[in-house]
């Protein structure tokens, strides 16, 4: 035996590592747990967000409120995507900057401001009298805090063109508001007129806003109402086809022309009324048919 099989017989073998049992994952929120988590998180926010581009609550309000229902009515899509909170916002800033809302009477003027403030005054007249893509730029660069390419990217714009757009609106504002041009270089401009815009902001009372499991509810309302509308459209057009179908002609019918008066044609007579002479001469001449001489009818032989 060599020294190699000596050892081989003393030496003991490693003990064995326990395999460790896996760990069931801990389970993760609902998709009503997530979506009341982010409602909580961000409709404050938004609602002050969209009150910088409306000047007013009522509107700033029904536009976060919208935008959470579609929300919900799309949660598959908002979940996974990179940014919920910008899905949101874009939604909400879409709805309460339609042009539409003009014609309605309670949104026609922005709602007042408190005496106290005159400054807030001037920033918001400033603010409003921005075009709506001038407008949305500063609120969501200098307000909000996105990126320039961000910024670009949720005004559908290119980044020269929203980097002119943030250019010409800070000159518009510091033209209304002497004290946002004290600042040399943009980037102090910038923190300026963030701290303006959140002052702002957070100086309005924030509306009772709903709850999140009234917006679910809400949501999901309209789209069944919307789902059963589309029903409905669909058999009543199935109906219809049916119908055609069923009392269109088979085959082509030549339509009848249309009438016209023929001139150079005689009026359409008819035999004249004997007169007294006339009847007595008819009426003799039947009974010479009848009682003349008789007929020579030849024979045959």
């Amino acid at each position: 035996m060599t020294q190699r099989d000596t050892d081989a017989d003393t030496t003991t073998p490693l003990p064995s590592v326990p395999s460790e049992s896996p760990v069931p994952p801990l389970p993760g929120p609902t998709p009503a747990e997530a979506f009341d988590a982010l409602y909580a998180r961000s409709a404050t926010a938004l609602f002050r967000q969209t009150y910088l581009l409306t000047g007013r609550r009522h509107l700033s309000k029904e536009a976060v409120e919208r935008a959470f229902e579609q929300a919900w009515q799309r949660w598959p899509e908002v979940a996974v995507d990179r940014d919920p909170v910008g899905w949101v916002r874009a939604v909400a800033y879409e709805y309460a900057m339609s042009p539409w809302h003009r014609l309605r009477r309670s949104h026609r003027r922005p709602d007042p401001q408190p005496s106290d403030a005159p400054g807030s005054r001037a920033l918001l007249d400033a603010l409003l009298d921005l075009p709506p893509a001038y407008r949305r730029t500063l609120v969501l660069y200098d307000g909000v805090g996105l990126d320039l390419p961000e910024t670009a990217a949720e005004t559908e714009a290119s980044t020269p063109a929203t980097a002119g757009r943030l250019m010409t609106a800070r000159a518009a504002i510091a033209e209304r508001v002497p004290e946002l041009a004290i600042p040399e270089s943009p980037d102090e401009q910038s923190a300026l007129l963030h701290e303006q815009l959140g002052t702002l902001a957070l100086a309005q009372p924030v509306a009772a806003m709903i709850t999140p499991r009234a917006i679910r509810t809400v949501s999901e309302n309209k789209a069944g109402h919307w789902t059963r509308a589309a029903i409905a459209l669909t058999a009543l057009l199935i109906g219809l086809t049916v119908i055609t179908t069923v009392t269109a002609p088979e085959h082509y019918e030549t339509p009848p022309a249309p009438a016209e008066r023929v001139g150079g044609v005689p009026p359409r007579g008819g035999p004249q009324k004997l007169t007294p002479k006339e009847r007595k001469v008819e009426r003799k001449l039947r009974d010479e048919l009848i009682r003349g001489p008789a007929r020579l009818v030849p024979q045959v032989r």
